[in-house]
This record gives structure tokens, C-alpha cells and sequence, in this order.
């Protein structure tokens, strides 16, 4: 935030055109007319914002106080509308294209880091803590699909704000108010993008597109900031842009919606949390019930964390084939223990036989990406894809196949393995120039 603005005028300021724009909108719907939504609400906005600012300069005048510069006028409706309508004092910060990750530990502890992995210590980003959770409050009401509650009742936060960056934030849990946003700087990634920044090899390339032209169902692995979301986003730039493409999120982030050019019919959906009274969530589960009726080609769960495992399972051994989704799991074989545990969780509450059956039959490649751990001492670790694994089966467990891996500081190259005849077959018809070796088992 400026030095130059008093922050006490700035939240006043701010509730006062806020409640001048909520006056307008229960005035509209009094009235019989719609309310005001997306950019005719921010031109309303605007005026409140202008009219809240111009009062004030002439209560200055007229009490005999040095009038406000135009200059810093603008400042203070430049401010009101990142309030009001984008992410308060984060705004600054979200508009500077070279930032990678901003992390906030109380409104004067602010550390920031660039594309190039340079970290160092940022302006205070708020007056106070109390004003700093004031902000991401107002942030949470409108940022997504859904207001999301910040408070005592609802520490922890995760939302997606307008530019498409990713908001993490808890209280009551920490010593104080901590914020973490991620940024987003590949909405658009391709296969070709992967190639050229040596996360994964052209053999590899080749093979998972064709993975998908053959509608193979995908699960990516990997740990925290991984690239299992910039990875999603490359095999989904291989669809056709005809298919029309479900996706739920916990929080949105994908932003496939936006890239109109490769996806022409896109349904964003995003999960609910309950409100103060414990009602009205929809989960991700439910969403995804909700998504069987409505025709998808192609069904993405940005990440099954949960009771949906069931549900997802069921829809990709029951004809939504090509369905991909991201699991935090360390390994690929480790992501059989994840599945068991949350089929645990959901309403059928499966035993562990019924759940790798169902895993099994539902499943047909993993992908593990991962920073290249000889890289993990530089500033800007690489990103590759370490393994892809193939699911064969069910015979008193899962049985899996490694087709892609690799080894030490090397990138992920062809195994000795074959291929099952099943998924073969479909791999060749969909286009994959199969390595000689690369036969049926």
C-alpha cells in the first residue's frame, strides 16, 4: 500500500461505496430489475467509488483543510477499486508480471519471489493484521464461483483470485495471519512448451498425446509444486476442441474455460464450503455426480483429496473414458495406499480388495512429475516427468507395468517392458509409433 494513503480514510472509503453499491443492488431488485453483474457492476462501482472520493475532497474545502491533489485522488480510486473489486493492497503485487510466489506472514512480513527463484523481503502489505484479514476477507466474498468464508469458524482459506493465481491463507491456527499465493504463469502450455523446457523428452511427448487421442484415463502424481497442474493443462491442450470438458476443482484454477481457442465447450464447476451455519457445501463428490448427467466428453477433478475417489473411479470404468485427475502421492505405486484410504472415506466406505478391483479396472496410466532431484539445489529446480506407469490388472493386487523412467539425472526413457495388448491396440490407433520393442505382453 502507499505511504501517501491514510489507511483509516482507505477502509472508510471502502464501506461506504460498498454500501452504496449494496444499496444499488437492493434498490435494482425492488425495483423488478436484474442485478448488476460483471462489468456493469464494476462502472457502478466506479461512480460509488468516485462520488465517496469526491465528498471527501470537498469536506476538506469546505473545513478550510488543503484540498486533496488530483494526483492522490487517483491514488486513493485506484486503491478502492483493487479493494472493492480486486485483491486490495495484493493488487500491486499481482500486477508485477515477474513475481512467482508471494508468501505473507502478518501484514509486515512479506517475502517475495520471482520467476528466476530470487527471494526477498517486500513493502507491509496491509496497516495491520486485523486490516490484512479485513482485506482477504472482502477478497474471499467474491473471488471464484462461491463466497468463502475467512474466520473463526473457517480458518483456512483456498481460492482462486481474478488473474487466476492460487490463495492459501489460515488464521486462529498460526501466530498470525499467513498468506501464500501462487502464481500461474503457464495457463496456456502445450506438449511442445513441456519439450522445450525439458520436463519431459519428445518419445514421452509422443506417447502421452497419443494417450489421449486414444482416451486413456490419466491420474498425475507428484509432491507440492510439482507441475502436476501445468502438466494437466498440456494433456488437455491435446483434446479435441469439440469435446466438451467438465472440470471440478476444490478451488478453480485451471482456467481451461479461458483458452477458447483450444477448448470450445468448457464447464468450470467448483466446489461449495458450508456457511457460518454448516450449510450449503458441495463437495467435490457431489459435483461430480452432478457431472455424469450432463454429457461430458471428457471429465477433469483437478485433485481427488477425498470421498469423490469412489465416484470418479466408478466414471471412468463406466464410459467417461479419457478422463484425467491429480493425486499428491510420492510415488506411482504409492497413489494404491491414497486410493484404499479415500474409497475408505466415501459413503460406500469400499473395503481394500474392492477398492484396487475398482482402481484396477478404472485406471489405465500414471504419470509421476517431480523436480529433478540433481537440480534441487539450484535457484530454479527442472520440473520432468520421473515415471509413467501402466495398470495391467487385479490378480490379490494391483499389478502395474513401468513403461516410462527415470534414473538419476537422466530424463524418463523407454523401460524393457511391453505394453498390454488392450491398451496397445488403442495407443497405435490413436497415432504412437511404437518403439519395436514396445509389443504387447
Amino acid at each position: 500500500m502507499s505511504r501517501r494513503l491514510d489507511p483509516r480514510l482507505l477502509s472508510r472509503l471502502q464501506q461506504e461505496a460498498a454500501d452504496a453499491l449494496a444499496a444499488e443492488q437492493r434498490r435494482r431488485q425492488a425495483e423488478g430489475k436484474p442485478r448488476l453483474e460483471g462489468e456493469a457492476e464494476r462502472q457502478a462501482g466506479r461512480r460509488h467509488i468516485n462520488d465517496r472520493i469526491n465528498a471527501h475532497r470537498r469536506t476538506l474545502v469546505e473545513s478550510s483543510h488543503d484540498p486533496m491533489p488530483l494526483e492522490l485522488a487517483e491514488e486513493y480510486g485506484s486503491a478502492l477499486e483493487a479493494r472493492v473489486f480486486g485483491a486490495g493492497s495484493l493488487q500491486e503485487l499481482l500486477d508485477d508480471e515477474s513475481l512467482e510466489n508471494i508468501n505473507i506472514n502478518g501484514h509486515d512480513n512479506v517475502f517475495l519471489i520471482d520467476a528466476d527463484g530470487r527471494k526477498w523481503r517486500g513493502e507491509p502489505i496491509a496497516d495491520s493484521d486485523e486490516d490484512l484479514i479485513a482485506q482477504i476477507q472482502n477478497l474471499a466474498a467474491y473471488a471464484g464461483l462461491n463466497a468463502r468464508p475467512w474466520d473463526s469458524a473457517n480458518r483456512q482459506l483456498d481460492l482462486r483470485l481474478p488473474d487466476g493465481s492460487r490463495l492459501s491463507a489460515v488464521q486462529g491456527n498460526s501466530t498470525r495471519p499467513s498468506v501464500s499465493v501462487r502464481r500461474h504463469r503457464h495457463k496456456r502450455v502445450t506438449m511442445a512448451d513441456l519439450v522445450g523446457n525439458q520436463t519431459l523428452t519428445p518419445e514421452v511427448a509422443e506417447f502421452l498425446t497419443a494417450a489421449v487421442h486414444a482416451k486413456l484415463n490419466i491420474v498425475l502424481t507428484g509432491g507440492t509444486n510439482a507441475g502436476k497442474t501445468t502438466m494437466l493443462r498440456a494433456l488437455a491442450g491435446a483434446f479435441d476442441p469439440m469435446e466438451r470438458v467438465i472440470t471440478i476443482e476444490p478451488a478453480l484454477e485451471l482456467s481451461l474455460e479461458e483458452n477458447v481457442e483450444a477448448h470450445h465447450d468448457v464447464v468450470a464447476m467448483e466446489a461449495t464450503p458450508a456457511n457460518a451455519e454448516g450449510h450449503g457445501d458441495v463437495s467435490v463428490d457431489e459435483l461430480l455426480r452432478w457431472t455424469l448427467r450432463m454429457n461430458p466428453d471428457r471429465i477433469i477433478v483437478g485433485e481427488v483429496r477425498g470421498r469423490e475417489m469412489v465416484t470418479m473411479l466408478n466414471a471412468m470404468s463406466q464410459g467417461n473414458e479419457g478422463s484425467i485427475s491429480t493425486m499428491h502421492a510420492d510415488t506411482p505405486r504409492q497413489l494404491f495406499s491414497r486410493i484404499v484410504t479415500y474409497c475408505l472415506q466415501s459413503r460406500e466406505q469400499l473395503q481394500e480388495v474392492a477398492a484396487k478391483h475398482m482402481a484396477a479396472d478404472a485406471l489405465d496410466l500414471i504419470v509421476q512429475v517431480r523436480e529433478n532431484p540433481e537440480d534441487r539445489a539450484a535457484d530454479r529446480p527442472r520440473r520432468q516427468v520421473a515415471e509413467i506407469l501402466e495398470v495391467e490388472g487385479y490378480d490379490g493386487d494391483v499389478l502395474s507395468n513401468t513403461i516410462f523412467q527415470a534414473r538419476h539425472d537422466q530424463d524418463a526413457q523407454r523401460t524393457d517392458s511391453g505394453i498390454t495388448s488392450r491398451n496397445l491396440e488403442r495407443l497405435l490407433r490413436a497415432g504412437w509409433d511404437a518403439p519395436r520393442d514396445g509389443g504387447p505382453r
